[in-house]
């Protein structure tokens, strides 16, 4: 058995032997100069980032064209920096999981340094106050999740956590956004050189989240005399401080029991995940499909990367909003989200199990090139029918891709809005168009409500996975009974008009009956989710 560690990557036939790609660089060497001249500093070191962003680097290092590699900085969960970068000298295992069942793997070596954005920590602190003040960096990006820039819960109240932020100044920032806005200020204070903050999130507008929760902190501290007028003006201008937009698309699934064996065969020790206190769920390696997209905004103003010969689409802001708008309302997200959902209901664990069932292929194909490529918006550089065709036949059926539908029907409140009331709007908004013509995203809708009862299609109780709303749903739903079809009736009207949960008012539109009457169908009793999908779709 042998460690992943800088030693044991100097014994290069131990890990060719074994088929295991390798840094083409000087790891050394590039510690060192990202150390004296950081380019990079990454806040969220999950498996998006290890297992996608990171790499782009690690290929622009094999390419000999940077010298430098990304420094990954956590506001979160500071056990992972603890326990799967640390003892590792920052390394990861990458393993790309292809749909004919072939395996690749490589050593991910481009992450150079791993710090905790801990206030408590005075010597973790001080380093990144060094690396952000540095005139050579050019980029700090991020893969926080869509939380991690909100400033306010639900009912837009600012979170306790921010307000303390703002009555404490930079000082004693604990939020993620107060946490960069400081060290921006220091930033600024020395010497006030340029710098791009980039969202690689999956979000809408993920730029402009990120830039207003940023500017919201400074003009609050500028009020309570923290930060100074320029400061706010130094943010605001984007020549000097810019937050390009992007579009993120990669499957990177839990760490999976599947694959820690396979790595165990290889003779590779100590790889087997971790719950943290928080409760992440991580290993030393990253379990991920092949495919991967990211658009983002050509906005650098101290420079950047060469990115586009790491394969990254660099273009405009209109093609990033077009490109993330393509995905995440039609190509992927709607279908992702009705697979969810009906995956759990009818009791199955994997993605890719889902697609051997022809009643939910036809569900996501109808969604998707029926319902959805009418109001596609193309981006132009990615073919959208190509996208979702790739999506269908290649991507989800992958057997070999560990993911669940219980992990993608997380937060889905959050989700619904965006990946199927924005099409249901594009219907409302196009004359030439009846919304009331939808049948299968309404249907993916009925089967949400169905899933929120927390019984499967066998009449069993079923977990519900986490979501910001789940209590005041289940709350308006709680009239709805399994076996008791006539149940429903009335009791939708109050969710279906709420614009914030659907982005449009569905009884208003004229939707609700017919949501109505597939949930209706769904609570005959056991089996009825099935039959109700072979009565639309089959």
């Amino acid at each position: 058995m042998i460690p992943m560690n800088l030693d044991s990557l100097k014994e290069a036939a131990l890990w060719q032997e074994r088929s295991i790609k390798t840094p083409e660089f000087d790891v050394a060497s590039v510690v060192s100069k990202t150390t004296k001249a950081p380019t990079w500093l990454h806040f969220g070191a999950g498996n998006i980032f290890r297992g996608f962003v990171a790499r782009l680097q690690q290929d622009l290092l094999n390419q000999g064209l940077v010298e430098t590699g990304v420094i990954a900085a956590d506001t979160f969960d500071y056990e992972i920096i603890d326990r799967i970068y640390k003892p590792y000298d920052n390394l990861t295992l990458m393993v790309d999981l292809k749909p004919s069942g072939d395996v690749g793997y490589e050593i991910i070596g481009s992450i150079t340094e791993a710090r905790k954005a801990d206030p408590s920590l005075a010597d973790e602190m001080a380093r990144l106050r060094e690396i952000v003040s540095s005139p050579s960096l050019q980029l700090i990006s991020f893969t926080i999740t869509e939380k991690g820039y909100a400033l306010r819960n639900m009912n837009g109240d600012r979170l306790p956590v921010v307000e303390a932020d703002l009555e404490n100044g930079p000082e004693q920032a604990h939020h993620a956004m107060s946490i960069v806005c400081a060290l921006l200020w220091e930033r600024f204070q020395k010497g006030a050189a340029p710098l791009a903050l980039a969202s690689m999130d999956n979000c809408s507008h993920n730029g402009e989240k990120l830039r207003s929760s940023i500017l919201e902190i400074a003009e609050e501290w500028k009020i309570r005399k923290f930060v100074s007028a320029e400061f706010i003006e130094y943010i605001k201008d984007e020549s000097r401080v810019a937050f390009p937009w992007s579009m993120i698309d990669k499957i990177t699934p839990r760490p999976d029991a599947s694959v820690q064996k396979m790595i165990e065969e290889l003779g590779i020790s100590d790889m087997a995940p971790i719950t943290t206190g928080k409760g992440t769920f991580i290993a030393p390696f990253v379990n991920a499909e092949i495919p991967q997209y990211l658009v983002m905004e050509d906005t650098f103003p101290n420079g950047r990367p060469p990115f586009e010969k790491a394969g990254v689409y660099m273009t405009d802001r209109d093609t990033v909003n077009k490109s993330e708008r393509m995905k995440v309302t039609t190509c992927l997200n709607p279908l992702h989200t009705a697979l969810a959902v009906y995956g759990c209901l009818l009791g199955y664990t994997r993605i890719s199990d889902e697609m051997n069932n022809p009643l939910l292929v036809s569900l996501i194909k109808k969604i998707g090139y029926d319902e959805g490529l009418p109001v596609v918006t193309d981006p132009k550089i990615l073919d959208p029918k190509e996208f979702i065709r790739e999506v269908i036949e290649e991507r989800l059926p992958n057997p070999y891709i560990p993911d669940a539908p219980q992990r993608i029907a997380t937060d889905t409140s959050l989700k619904v809005p965006i990946r199927f009331g924005e099409t249901i709007k594009s219907y409302i908004a196009d004359p030439s168009l009846n919304v009331t013509s939808l049948t299968y995203i309404p249907l993916a809708i009925a089967g949400w409500f169905r899933y929120l009862l927390g019984v499967d299609d066998n009449g069993d109780e079923m977990p519900i996975s986490s979501d910001p709303l789940l209590s005041s749903l289940q709350a308006q739903l709680a009239n709805v009974h399994f076996g008791d079809p006539d149940s429903c009736d009335g009791q939708l009207d109050g969710l279906l008009s709420n614009t914030s949960l659907f982005a449009a008012d569905l009884v208003a539109c004229g939707l609700a009956p017919k949501i109505e009457n597939m949930l209706s169908e769904m609570l005959a009793g056991p089996g009825a989710v099935k039959i109700t999908l072979k009565k639309y779709v089959g």
